[in-house]
């Protein structure tokens, strides 16, 4: 055989190797995100796919539905909760890998209305009653409906609001229920609200982080994570300065 033959052979045999090392490094991570970090984990699962070649495939909802699922064995690989509790309840059942939990952000509380001018600077709305419905999440599928309810109770009006308070399944529901107009207020996170660092809409009170427990936002790796090395590669891209600017961005604080 000829050497012009020969190295073509080796050129075409180093580009199969090439293309095939290529198919397999890239993966997919399916990640269940807790629907209050839709919007930065949308900008965050972009950059990811941009640098490392690997995708991500994410549903949104609440933390509380995503830990039954999980049990029920839906093929999730990650998860970033609205909370510590449960990526920990995970670790120590064995279905995700143990003391890997990290808080990737904490959250805000807002009350927030589509109307401008109703929600005052300090929340008096909330005792003055001038309102319809006031909605916020299942406390019991998500914290930030946990943390609107320690707020309520806090401020002494629990049990005053229960006749106008509707319920949604998720933040993202809630936020809905105010936005659509279906309740004048709602207790909802300070990210679904604020894109660059800013407010854009409506009326609203940042609720003093006093009136309820920290909303310390964790993720973790699932054990039976189908490609693991993918989803360690996007945890590990989690705590990286260029994803914490991302976070900032929409109001969450860092750990």
């Amino acid at each position: 055989m000829s050497s012009r033959k020969l190295n073509l052979l080796v050129w075409v045999g180093a580009l199969l190797c090439g293309s095939v090392a290529g198919s397999v490094s890239a993966g997919e991570v399916n990640a269940a995100v807790a629907a209050n970090f839709t919007a930065p984990m949308q900008q965050i699962a972009a950059l990811f796919q941009k640098e490392s070649g690997n995708t991500v495939k994410l549903s949104f909802g609440s933390s509380g539905k995503f830990y039954s699922q999980i049990k029920e064995g839906a093929p999730f690989d990650v998860i970033l909760a609205a909370d510590e509790a449960i990526p920990q309840r995970l670790e120590q059942e064995g279905l995700a890998i143990a003391h890997s939990s990290f808080v990737y952000a904490q959250g805000k509380l807002v009350l927030w209305s589509a109307q401008p001018g109703l929600v005052d600077a300090k929340g008096a709305v909330l005792g003055k009653g001038n309102f319809n419905k006031l909605a916020y999440a299942d406390p019991k599928l998500a914290p930030y409906g946990l943390a609107a309810q320690e707020t309520l109770q806090s401020m002494k009006l629990w049990d005053k609001v229960q006749s106008k308070m509707v319920t949604g399944e998720s933040i993202g529901q809630t936020y809905q229920f105010a936005a659509t107009g279906n309740a004048d207020l709602a207790f909802i996170a300070l990210s679904q609200i604020t894109k660059d660092g800013k407010v854009t809409e409506g009326s609203w009170w940042l609720v003093p982080s006093n009136l309820y427990s920290p909303i310390r936002q964790s993720a973790v790796q699932l054990s039976g994570a189908k490609d693991k090395a993918a989803a360690q590669a996007f945890l590990t891209f989690l705590k990286s300065a260029k994803v914490a600017a991302v976070i900032r961005s929409f109001g969450y604080e860092l750990p």
